[in-house]
């Protein structure tokens, strides 16, 4: 009989739960598509009498997460998370012990991927992380593996379900920002504390682990510039949908001679993109291949059953003994690229001002613009608010990013402003 893969699990949450779940219920079909079975035989987290809806008794108990390295199993599943502590000591360990590594870890492989690819490369152990990036959605396989013999030019797409479900409902309810969130934390699509979610981070890691597979880079999360979608109001969605846009939260990745490009951003999507029909917490990737084309990956970008399906595909391949370099290159070969600088990117823009309801106000925005060499291309007032403020966006004809720069920062400190102005990307 063939032997099984041995595993042992660290973390038994949502994402741990499912993947003993998907083994019980599809173990025969995984064991027939695998060549053999795959088989939980160690298990650790913090609470050992937590009722999970899954029989753990008949795994061994490893009290100590970090001690499951030394365990007798073939591969290590971590669910813990975090870029460090616990789930990092681990992973060195695993992999120094010459055991397959498997993790939906997307903070620690964005911090540390570099290293522990190296070390995976050195052992002659499987380094795999498909769950990392866009839950169940099979993104990281299609660019590593599928679009191999392509040059990609640009990666790019929706990578946070929670920022997507928080835009979608405010765009089909007509509600602002914070109602939104607060109901998005009732469902449980938003943590109690959202920083990570919707300022960007969580999307930026998983945008800098894309663009090292896409374009044979160092992962270089360090050079993402984020921002999230705290400041998007309802009138914004409305002005979005009068011009023939949705906003999206976007990760855009690209390089060339300039540097590796990476950013997370609210971006005006035209109605006509794919993208501007993604909805709810689901994810949505697009890649652009010089021979393949535009690739576009869509799905269940979180969850239990899509995240557990992404755990168990890695471990099908291990047992199957396909896997190569994490990054899909030797980490040798991948180029250690600056930041580009962005400032000379051209674009046409969103600019949203909260200003005094007062005579010269649309002059003065006008003349920052002219100032800094920014052409308007249109220029849209509201009326005043409960609080005595005017709404006014702008866009603009393409322009330098450094130009609208220049033009916010003529501003920055005008009394004729009553908030922080809101700048988004068209995307092209």
């Amino acid at each position: 009989m063939t032997q099984p893969l041995r595993i042992a699990l660290a973390g038994l949450g949502t994402v741990g739960g499912g993947v003993i779940r998907l083994l019980d219920e599809n173990g025969a079909l995984i064991a027939r598509r695998a060549g053999r079975p795959i088989e939980i035989v160690a298990v650790s987290a913090r609470d050992r009498n937590k009722d999970r809806g899954v029989d753990i008794s008949r795994f061994a108990w490893v009290d100590d997460t970090t001690a499951l390295a030394s365990r007798d199993v073939d591969v290590v599943v971590e669910l813990v998370g975090g870029s460090d502590g616990p789930a990092l000591t681990l992973a060195r360990s695993a992999l120094a012990a010459g055991k397959g590594f498997v993790t939906a870890n997307k903070a620690m492989i964005a911090h540390h991927g570099l290293e522990l690819a190296e070390a995976a490369e050195k052992a002659g152990a499987a380094l795999k992380f498909e769950a990392a990036v866009a839950g169940g959605i099979p993104v990281i396989k299609g660019l590593r593996e599928g679009a191999a013999a392509n040059e990609i030019s640009r990666v790019y797409g929706i990578l946070n379900g929670t920022c997507n479900f928080i835009l979608s409902k405010m765009e089909a309810e007509g509600r602002d920002f914070a109602e939104v969130l607060a109901e998005a934390q009732a469902l449980g699509y938003a943590e109690a504390d959202p920083t990570f979610d919707i300022d960007g981070i969580d999307a930026a890691h998983k945008l800098s682990i894309l663009a090292s597979i896409a374009f044979g880079t160092q992962p270089a999360f360090a050079d993402v510039a984020a921002s999230g979608i705290r400041h998007v109001l309802a009138a914004d969605i409305a002005e979005a949908a009068a011009l023939g846009y949705r906003v999206r939260l976007l990760g855009v990745a690209d390089h060339g001679a300039g540097g590796l490009f990476q950013r997370v951003h609210p971006h005006l999507v035209p109605i006509s993109h794919p993208l501007a029909h993604v909805t709810g917490a689901t994810n949505a990737v697009v890649a652009e291949g010089n021979y393949v084309g535009r690739l576009l990956f869509q799905g269940a970008g979180a969850g239990d059953g899509p995240t557990a399906s992404a755990v168990v595909a890695d471990l099908i391949d291990i047992a199957r003994g396909e896997f190569g370099p994490a990054f899909a290159m030797p980490s040798s070969a991948l180029l250690a690229q600056g930041a580009a600088d962005s400032g000379e990117r051209r674009g046409r823009n969103y600019v949203r001002f909260a200003v005094a309801d007062k005579v010269g106000v649309l002059a003065e925005i006008a003349a920052a613009m002219r100032d800094a060499g920014v052409s308007i291309e249109s220029l849209i007032q509201r009326g005043a608010s409960g609080d005595g403020s005017v709404l006014v966006a702008i866009v603009t004809h393409e322009a330098p990013e450094r130009a609208v720069a220049q033009a916010l920062e003529r501003l920055r400190g005008s009394q004729s402003l009553t908030g922080q102005p809101l700048w988004m990307h068209i995307l092209e």
